[in-house]
């Protein structure tokens, strides 16, 4: 699933040359890293607060506009963390967060495309469970 992710994120900031442009060269990598990982521990943080993959698919399907509880979510600590890790001013960090509905809303439309088996409720529900399978698992794994 955090590839999954990684990958929207890459496809997203690529697009947006404005966003793109607010990225340090040859920092591309790591900030999208980071944002996929902001954006990865907040879908299993509200996956597990909404009552797993359903009740996620349930606040992803009611719109990810400015202001969502998962946006406002993902939102908070990935300013922060741009800031302080890569030194991106307040007015790229602004961008980048601005920027989160969107990319939530793609992640969104992959999960219930029935035509698109990259992320689907049931992939979800295994990568969101936090086991040794899941992301919490894997995410954890990657900082040790």
């Amino acid at each position: 699933m955090f590839d999954q992710i990684l990958n929207l994120v890459k496809d997203h900031m690529g697009s947006n040359p404005q966003l793109s442009s607010a990225i340090p060269a040859g920092q591309e990598d790591a900030v999208h890293q980071e944002i996929a990982n902001h954006v990865a521990n907040g879908l299993q943080n509200q996956a597990a607060s909404a009552g797993g993959a359903g009740g996620l698919m349930s606040m992803l399907s009611g719109g990810m506009g400015s202001g969502s509880p998962l946006t406002s979510a993902i939102e908070g600590g990935l300013v922060g963390s741009l800031g302080t890790k890569f030194g991106l001013p307040p007015m790229a960090t602004g961008a980048i967060a601005a920027a989160l509905p969107g990319l939530l809303q793609k992640f969104a439309n992959k999960a219930n495309d029935p035509n698109d088996s990259s992320i689907t409720p049931d992939s979800m529900t295994s990568a969101f469970s936090g086991g040794s399978g899941g992301l919490g698992g894997m995410l954890g794994g990657m900082f040790k």
